[in-house]
């Protein structure tokens, strides 16, 4: 009986020590770069977690728009917090790229409902300058945009 037990317990650490090892082939790596990274998910490719947010963080009326900026995947997100306790607007989130001659490329947009918070799919490539903007519906508050990063 007492074999039994030792053998129970030998297993049972085993089979948790190994639950704690990756599999062979999981990869925490991110699934795009640069370019490749347009208009993905910055969750789906893993880019999120080696982020930042950049000094390009705006506010307007209490709609914060932050630049992330993923160096594992040289790619660019718009993040939108609505904190304005205003039940009536939602905000409106955009990330735009641009060339070396101030050219706009391409932009993408998020729309928060009230009083929460999301972030666009991305926008990539070092070479490229990013700005991001923020604005909600209503006429009240132009939109804000930060300098280029």
């Amino acid at each position: 009986m007492k074999t039994a037990v030792t053998r129970f317990a030998t297993i049972s650490a085993a089979t948790v020590a190994l639950g704690l090892i990756p599999l062979a082939g999981t990869s925490y790596a991110a699934s795009c770069s640069g370019t490749g990274c347009d208009n993905q998910g910055p969750r789906a490719t893993a880019c999120e977690t080696s982020s930042v947010t950049t000094q390009r963080t705006i506010t307007n009326n209490s709609r914060k728009a932050e630049l992330r900026w993923s160096g594992g995947c040289s790619a660019a997100w718009v993040r939108v917090t609505d904190d304005s306790g205003n039940s009536i607007y939602n905000s409106f989130g955009y990330i735009e790229k641009y060339d070396s001659a101030g050219k706009l490329i391409r932009s993408l947009s998020v729309e928060i409902p009230h009083n929460g918070s999301d972030w666009s799919n991305m926008l990539g490539g070092a070479t490229y300058y990013y700005r991001v903007c923020v604005k909600f519906q209503g006429n009240e508050y132009p939109m804000t945009c930060s300098t280029k990063f």
